[in-house]
């Protein structure tokens, strides 16, 4: 009997684990579409309660000018909203892997600036935006070469 468990339990290891590889590209291109849908909304249609929609039970923050949770991101757009009213993101690059989405953007808070390069990235959970980490450049007026930061 023993024998006979251990071969169902490997049969059914063989025909379920392609199946699990099958769904990670597809779950991959679902985080992305809520990590950009959710960007889209916060920063662009400047709507901070239909992002937080977007968020998990708890939302844990990394930036050190944000405070922490829901609140601190209600808190930080809200008077983002009021002071560059104008501004926008152009999300250039998305990348996923695992349970992280990392976006590189292009964000001009005020129009007729350079602007800003930025890499953020967003861990999700259960199809919602746990946590967030970011990092941003100016882009300056002189670069020592011919590329772009995009």
């Amino acid at each position: 009997m023993s024998t006979f468990k251990n071969l169902a339990i490997v049969a059914a290891m063989m025909f379920f684990a392609p199946m699990a590889h099958a769904t990670e590209p597809d779950q991959l291109e679902r985080n992305k579409s809520l990590v950009t849908a959710f960007y889209e909304k916060a920063l662009n249609e400047k709507d901070i309660d239909g992002a937080i929609t977007m968020m998990g039970p708890t939302y844990k923050q990394h930036n050190a000018r944000i405070p922490d949770g829901k609140d601190g991101f209600r808190q930080f757009f809200s008077a983002f909203k009021q002071r560059y009213p104008q501004s926008h993101s152009q999300i250039v690059r998305v990348i996923a892997e695992g349970d992280l989405v990392v976006l590189h953007v292009h964000m001009v808070i005020e129009p007729g600036t350079r602007g800003t390069a930025v890499m953020d990235i967003f861990r999700v959970e259960n199809g919602k935006l746990v946590e967030h980490w970011d990092v941003l450049q100016p882009i300056p007026e002189d670069i020592p070469h011919s590329n772009t930061m995009f």
